[in-house]
């Protein structure tokens, strides 16, 4: 995906990339390739790869933030995504990142300075124990996950963050609506009502996605997530 392409597919999406935005991805492409050399963090590192495998499947997510200064939860986000990218375009969005791994803490640190981005904060945790602390636990208006873990186990560890009235938003490839299905009686237990299943297709046949979004209607009972590994050794499924 080239420059223009980039642009085109954003504004299609509703929006439109400024030259310091369209800066900004070219610091974080240039960034990840280069840190990618010394962590392994992605296999997606070649710039035309990265602005669409990452950067712009990452922003599908844009037009279901419907207040730019909203809260954004970000669980296991990886290298970023698509918090980052995200915040990119909506500078506005107080955003939280959370990993378990202390190795894209650290790389996430130097690219937020690199990006020179503010209201970002980062947590090196496990999403089970980040989700029972009351700091955290019922305080956003959206939490995400790009994460490879299947939905029963994402809607464990992301909805207790969400707010009431919030959204936890999935990013899945084709197997989504599956996921759903299988995630039906652990998003009730959780106090979640599906709102949406968006399929999309990426440009150049890069693959099909959905984005899961979940509405937090009731209050989730204290006992969810289970503790640290739980949801993934016995995930509730329906």
């Amino acid at each position: 995906m080239n420059i223009s392409e980039f642009k085109q597919a954003v504004k299609e999406l509703g929006f439109d990339v400024s030259d310091r935005q369209f800066e900004q991805f070219e610091v974080y492409a240039r960034v990840l390739k280069e840190y990618n050399e010394k962590v392994n963090l992605t296999a997606i590192v070649e710039r035309e790869e990265v602005f669409l495998k990452h950067f712009y499947d990452s922003l599908t997510v844009l037009p279901y933030i419907e207040a730019a200064g909203a809260s954004l939860c970000d669980v296991g986000s990886g290298a970023g995504f698509p918090s980052l990218p995200l915040k990119i375009m909506m500078p506005e969005l107080h955003v939280t990142i959370v990993d378990s791994l202390n190795k894209r803490i650290t790389f996430l640190k130097h690219l937020v300075e690199e990006l020179d981005l503010d209201g970002v904060s980062l947590y090196h945790d496990r999403a089970e124990t980040f989700g029972q602390n009351a700091k955290f636990r019922g305080q956003f208006d959206y939490v995400t996950a790009r994460a490879v873990a299947s939905l029963p186990v994402l809607a464990e560890l992301c909805m207790p963050l969400n707010k009431m009235g919030g959204s936890f938003i999935a990013m899945k490839g084709d197997g989504g609506p599956d996921e759903l299905l299988e995630a039906k009686k652990i998003i009730a237990t959780l106090g979640g009502k599906v709102r949406e299943d968006v399929a999309l297709e990426l440009p150049e046949d890069a693959g099909e996605r959905h984005l899961l979004i979940i509405d937090k209607k009731k209050e989730t009972p204290n006992k969810y997530p289970r503790r640290p590994g739980m949801p993934e050794k016995k995930p509730v499924v329906s």
